[in-house]
């Protein structure tokens, strides 16, 4: 699975993310962190991707990609 294939938009299914990201190695998911588009700054240090836990770094990247997905349908 390539980022383009991540599910970040609204058609993509979001049942099949947790399972999608789980899958993921680590250079797929600091892939993903380093290219997803999102109203927010991600600003991790290569060194902190590198060394944070595979558990942490998939909630992170769960995180920013559901973020991501719902923060043009947020209301203000």
């Amino acid at each position: 699975m390539n980022v383009v294939n991540m599910p970040s938009h609204p058609e993509g299914p979001l049942s099949s993310l947790p399972a999608k990201v789980a899958d993921m190695d680590r250079p797929h998911l600091i892939e993903i962190l380093r290219s997803l588009r999102c109203d927010f700054r991600l600003d991790f240090t290569d060194d902190f991707l590198q060394s944070a836990s595979m558990e942490r770094l998939r909630h992170i990247v769960l995180a920013a990609v559901l973020h991501a997905r719902n923060a043009p349908c947020r209301s203000v």
